[in-house]
């Protein structure tokens, strides 16, 4: 993909209009995706944007796609790459590069003309590890909901999931998921726990959702969702579960904590009853 502008100099904007009209319906898929979630692996790239080739032509065409984007300045990744297009390449992170990011500048009509933008640098390894979490749940509903076992309306990650905590501040959970299977929807509030943070942290952060609940407050759509975490091991599991006891109600139906793969078959298994009195106010939160 060649272009005014292209190359190792500064990225203007004649070459990002230009390049705008030469990326297909899945470029630009690809550029949101990784808009939205801030740093996103190959093998999530390929699992969300090339699931409709056939598997042997899969990482094939995700290797010559990102190789392009990243070619062009779209993307960027900090990792050595390791091996070939088929295998070690899945596991190459990728953020947005210069060019990637006044693309999104211009469809959010945000640009400034010929504004600077800085190369991304690279967070720490538990900013990343964290983050991409949050992907792999997005990632593994959307894979679920290909199925058909139910439809996901809505995934917000990091501050598109914040909501007002009706004092000033905000709640701040990972993500927001909503989704629903025959008429009844589902709300829920995701928090992925690595067991970096102490449980008294732990507990601290679980206090706010009720006391958002206690103080009468809804979330988005008037619904005041529940809240899921995952975790990497059942030890951790069973740590925050005994935190989660401990803590008044309606902690035991507002909380559950689930080993991060099974996260999405619990979300998808349809847990809404307890929420539901909650809202109902068949359940005291006094």
């Amino acid at each position: 993909m060649n272009g005014p502008g292209q190359g190792r100099r500064r990225v203007r904007l004649p070459y990002v209009e230009w390049l705008a009209h030469m990326l297909t319906a899945r470029d630009w898929a690809i550029i949101k995706t990784v808009y939205d979630f801030r740093i996103v692996t190959g093998l999530q790239i390929e699992q969300l944007h090339f699931s409709e080739l056939a598997m042997r032509s899969r990482s094939v065409m995700r290797w010559r796609v990102l190789k392009r984007q990243v070619d062009a300045r779209i993307l960027t990744t900090f990792d050595r790459r390791i091996g070939t297009c088929r295998r070690g390449s899945t596991q190459l992170r990728y953020v947005l590069d210069s060019a990637g990011q006044r693309l999104i500048r211009l469809q959010l009509n945000r640009e400034i003309p010929d504004a600077r933008v800085r190369r991304p640098r690279l967070p720490g390894e538990r900013f990343v590890a964290h983050a991409l979490a949050v992907t792999e749940l997005y990632v593994a509903l959307v894979e679920h909901s290909r199925l058909g076992r139910f439809v996901l309306d809505d995934f917000k990650s990091e501050g598109g999931a914040y909501w007002p905590n009706g004092l000033g501040g905000w709640i701040k959970p990972d993500a927001l998921v909503k989704l629903h299977q025959g008429s009844v929807a589902d709300y829920w509030w995701y928090e992925a726990d690595l067991a970096t943070e102490s449980l008294p942290t732990i507990r601290a952060k679980l206090v706010v959702y009720l006391d958002f609940v206690h103080r009468g407050r809804l979330g988005p759509d008037g619904i005041v969702p529940r809240v899921l975490i995952g975790v990497p091991t059942s030890k951790r599991q069973l740590a925050i579960q005994s935190v989660i006891h401990s803590l008044p109600e309606p902690a035991v139906f507002m909380f559950s904590v689930v080993l991060m793969p099974d996260a999405a078959t619990f979300l998808m298994s349809g847990r809404s009853q307890s929420i539901e009195a909650i809202q109902a106010g068949a359940i005291s939160v006094s």
